[in-house]
């Protein structure tokens, strides 16, 4: 599961018809630097499926690969990422500044 930040929404002419009544979203992945600081950190945009409302600028907990499709078992969605959780808030704890691990 990764994190990331929607910037965008993805309009489909057509869909499979598993599909419908969703959104489909876009999604910039952030690594714990873009946690922290969200104008870098940021890796490639993909497309995600959101059944549960994201907008804009809106953190998401994002599950992709073989593991997006299982929330739908036994059925079947063509889907690589899915909208797992939508997050309010994210806590970092700060770095160890024990002096002992520093060489």
């Amino acid at each position: 599961m990764r994190i990331g930040e929607v910037i965008g929404g993805v309009t489909l002419s057509q869909c499979h018809p598993t599909l419908v009544g969703a959104s489909w979203r876009i999604v910039v992945p952030l690594d714990q630097q873009g946690l922290r600081d969200q104008t870098i950190g940021r890796g490639e945009p993909f497309v995600m499926f959101d059944e549960l409302g994201s907008g804009n600028g809106s953190l998401v907990a994002v599950s992709d690969g073989a593991e997006a499709s299982a929330p739908f078992h036994p059925d079947q969605k063509p889907i690589d990422a899915y909208c797992a959780a939508l997050l309010d808030a994210i806590m970092i704890e700060p770095e160890p500044t024990d002096q002992r691990f520093v060489q």
